[in-house]
């Protein structure tokens, strides 16, 4: 499992995310996940993220600690 920055500038604003620190093995499944509720952003969205990989950037961090599970580490959202 590795750890992955996910962000986007395509959907900014209120009640949207602009990044998160998500844990996946590729970096294809990071740019897949949603920060709101770490699923699939191709069969779901909130409208708070991009629904479209092509528009994440993904920045590779480091190894996963041993057990980490797949997911959202943290997220940061833009209340408004």
């Amino acid at each position: 499992m590795k750890l992955w920055k996910i962000s986007q500038e395509k959907n900014r604003g209120y009640e949207t995310y602009d990044s998160a620190v998500v844990a996946a093995d590729t970096e294809a499944e990071a740019k897949r996940m949603s920060p709101g509720k770490g699923d699939d952003i191709t069969t779901h969205s909130t409208g708070s993220w991009v629904v479209d990989p092509a528009y994440v950037q993904c920045e590779y961090l480091g190894e996963a600690k041993t057990g980490t599970h797949k997911g959202v580490i943290c997220a940061s959202y833009n209340a408004g």
